[in-house]
């Protein structure tokens, strides 16, 4: 029995090397081959110039209104559409330097308020992971990241216009805010769990109270990725339109006019309602 076991151990060692040396023994490089004969392979090959095709047809139109839009649009791009105010219905010329300045003005001051409140609440949500006030926060935060814009200008309108009895940057700016801190909540919260406990231990074990670890140790080692979250609120706020319309509406002015400054700036609505032809694309093509 010894003799058959060491006999049969041989064969199978020597098969191994075998395989270790020529890996594709046995292969029938022939049966492996693409042969248009062979049902398979002809409707593998069908389908993927089909799909292909369906690729490019679909993309056609994506296409051709991009040109479209370059086209129109660039013949009439120029410095004054980006410095000049709004025309009057049927003139020629203009831009909507009031607009631009207008959504800086709101995206800049629903920054100012979000911020502060947003990477604080983080802070807090971070360290008190298991308090039912945080996860109660938490949970306001996630179901305000679907929050429809449309409904935030709506709450903006009946709190802050109707009692400050018109339209205005500020309300806008708040209006905004809100569609903003839920990102930057959740954001700060999660880069301030991903800094190391023990970096925070050993502030605590060096003496400092828990204000001075989050402000010298936590806020400093998070800062990458609670900038990314903020720089995603802004990108989001910038690029909203509905809830202005119920907070801020429009203006054709600078906001600044014979000295005096009036929160109220513009949005480009005037100038898609009111400018045919080229400069309409134009705008399409700057917005």
């Amino acid at each position: 029995m010894s003799k058959d076991n060491s006999f049969s151990r041989k064969e199978l060692n020597s098969a191994d090397n075998e395989l270790v040396q020529n890996p594709f023994a046995g292969v029938d490089f022939a049966e492996l081959e693409l042969s248009l004969y062979r049902p398979r392979t002809l409707f593998t090959i069908i389908l993927s110039c089909l799909v292909t095709v369906m690729t490019f047809v679909a993309l056609i139109p994506l296409f051709a209104v991009l040109w479209m839009l370059i086209w129109r649009g660039g013949q009439k791009l120029s410095l004054a559409l980006f410095t000049e105010l709004p025309p009057a219905p049927l003139e020629q010329g203009g831009g909507f330097g009031n607009a631009i300045i207008g959504t800086v003005i709101m995206v800049g001051l629903a920054t100012l308020i979000t911020v502060p409140l947003g990477v604080l609440t983080g802070v807090f949500l971070a360290q008190a992971q298991d308090s039912k006030l945080a996860g109660g926060v938490r949970f306001a935060a996630k179901v305000l990241t679907g929050f429809p814009s449309i409904l935030a200008g709506v709450f903006a309108y009946g709190a802050v216009v109707l009692a400050m009895g018109g339209f205005s940057a500020i309300a806008g700016a708040i209006a905004l805010s809100i569609l903003m801190l839920p990102t930057i909540i959740l954001t700060s919260e999660s880069a301030i769990a991903m800094v190391p406990a023990k970096m925070k231990e050993a502030a605590i074990g060096i003496g400092a109270t828990s204000a001075q670890t989050a402000l010298m140790v936590l806020l400093p080692t998070a800062m990458p990725g609670i900038l990314t979250g903020i720089m995603l609120a802004v990108a989001r706020a910038a690029g909203e339109t509905a809830p202005l319309l119920f907070t801020a509406l429009f203006s054709n002015y600078w906001i600044a006019t014979n000295g005096q400054v009036e929160l109220m700036p513009g949005c480009p609505s005037p100038i898609r309602s009111n400018s045919p032809g080229q400069r309409r694309w134009c705008l399409f093509l700057s917005s």
